[in-house]
Order: C-alpha cells, then sequence, then structure tokens
C-alpha cells in the first residue's frame, strides 16, 4: 500500500464506496426500528444501549469487515480488541450515536463511521435517517451533505444562539454579563460536531469524557469543509491509540476555531 499520504486511490474510492453503501443500510435498519419496542438496557454507570444499537453495529460489522478483513475494529458496541493497535487502517464506529435520544422517540440520531489511517480519519459518513442528513468526506475532497458540497461558516465573531455544547464551557467565551443563550442542545455529539461543517452552528463543543467513536467521523467532516476540530490548545485529535477518551473539544470554521483557541490558551480550563 502507498504512504500514509497518499492512500492508494483505487483502494479509496472502494472503501469510499463501501462506507457509504453501508452506511445507509446501517441507517435504513435502525429507522426501521425507530419508535419501536425494544429491549434495552444500561452499560457502565449510566450508558443506554438497545437491541437496535447491536443490530446495527452487526450489520456494519458483518459489511465492513467482511469485505476490508485486513482493517481493524473499533466500535461502541464491540469489545476492543487491542490487535487494532498494529493494524495501519482501521474502521471506528458508533452504531447508534445518540441512543437515549432514539429511544426517547427524538430525532436528533445518527450513524457515524470513519476510516482511520495512522491515527488520523480518511473517509467519514454520518447518517441521520430522521432529519434526512447525509455527511459524508473523504481527505482532500472535501464534505458533501445529501450530495452537496458544505461548508462551515466564515469569520471570528461569536454568535452564542448559533452555538452548542456545555453552557458553563461557552459562557467562558462571554465578555459582557448578559446571560448567554445557546442553540437548543443536539443530544448526538457526531451530529452536533457535524453541524458545524454545513453552517447549522457556527462553533459546537464536546465536554470531556467523549470518545474516539463519538468524533472521528465528524472531525474529518469538519476539517473536509473548512472547519478546524481540536482540544482546547489546538491540537489535533488522535484516533485508535490505547486511550480512546478524549477531554474538552471544539469545532468551528477556520478563523472562528482560532479565536476560540487563542481565548482559552489565555484563559485555560481549571
Amino acid at each position: 500500500m502507498a504512504d500514509a499520504d497518499s492512500l492508494d486511490a483505487n483502494v479509496l474510492a472502494r472503501d469510499a464506496a463501501l462506507l457509504q453503501d453501508t452506511v445507509r443500510e446501517a441507517g435504513a435498519l435502525a429507522q426501521s426500528m425507530f419508535r419501536t419496542e425494544l429491549r434495552k438496557w444500561t452499560k457502565g454507570a449510566s450508558s443506554p444501549v438497545s437491541e437496535a444499537d447491536i443490530a446495527v453495529n452487526d450489520l456494519l460489522e458483518a459489511r465492513l469487515r467482511g469485505a476490508t478483513p485486513d482493517y481493524g475494529w473499533l466500535s461502541e458496541e464491540s469489545a476492543d480488541d487491542a490487535t487494532r493497535l498494529s493494524r495501519r487502517l482501521v474502521w471506528v464506529v458508533d452504531p447508534i450515536d445518540g441512543t437515549r435520544n432514539y429511544l426517547n422517540g427524538h430525532d436528533e440520531w445518527c450513524v457515524s463511521v470513519a476510516l482511520v489511517e495512522d491515527a488520523a480519519p480518511v473517509l467519514a459518513a454520518v447518517f441521520a435517517p430522521a432529519t434526512n442528513e447525509f455527511f459524508f468526506a473523504a481527505r482532500g475532497r472535501g464534505t458533501m451533505l445529501n450530495d452537496r458540497p458544505a461548508r462551515a461558516t466564515q469569520g471570528a465573531a461569536l454568535d452564542f444562539s448559533r452555538m452548542a455544547g456545555p453552557k458553563p464551557m461557552v459562557e467562558r467565551l462571554n465578555a459582557s454579563s448578559g446571560e448567554v443563550k445557546l442553540h437548543p442542545r443536539i443530544g448526538s455529539l457526531a451530529l452536533r460536531l457535524c453541524r458545524v461543517a454545513n453552517g447549522t452552528l457556527d462553533a459546537a463543543f464536546a465536554g470531556g469524557n467523549s470518545h474516539d467513536w463519538d468524533l472521528a467521523a465528524a472531525d474529518l467532516i469538519v476539517q473536509e469543509a473548512d472547519g478546524r476540530m481540536s482540544d482546547l490548545s489546538g491540537d489535533p485529535i488522535l484516533y485508535n491509540r490505547r486511550e480512546v477518551t478524549h477531554g474538552v473539544l471544539v469545532a468551528a470554521g477556520r478563523d472562528r476555531h482560532a479565536s476560540i483557541v487563542a481565548h482559552f490558551r489565555n484563559r485555560p480550563l481549571a
């Protein structure tokens, strides 16, 4: 295979088609189970999971790993397999991002899948069937939303009504004493970040404790829409490491992202 900067074009095109077809199929499966009676349970301290999450995960794994058996696999709904750390190419998967929304019958949830090469995403698809949003990005090829080019908003001005994320964090950007009124909460983190890519939001934050599967696809989708996504120091997010949990992150158009990062460098979180 080619070097890290030039993944073989034929392989990339094959995997791009595979990814888009598979994520559409997975989204259709999730939609068919949406607002039906589902078995559900809690994993960890408070994370909901349902039979729909598992069914979608099984479909994605069968299609993607079946076609690319040499690639690694990292999914929220699969046991972690450390062999992924030795694989140059790894699928990073959230079968249903926003499961709580999904189970409560709310529309803002999505299927999120990225192909990561050497710690950085090179292909990404995020599909929100209930709101008819299909985001797709390939490294160096731009971002598409429903087959039309998407672009983050430009400029550095801060309009809090067009920003989403944890309110105490966003309030740190407020230079006045007035109340901050944010964009209504978006319960799917991947979808929240992707909406920066098409200009629905000017900026979006992720609180601590997000994971590779929440972020990897949205990261590339934002970048390829002329945006940036990073931690608050401006450092890029690295994927497929042993530790897959991340701290506070911000996504925005290029200039606005630079302004927000500069603000937090001067006023770091405690």
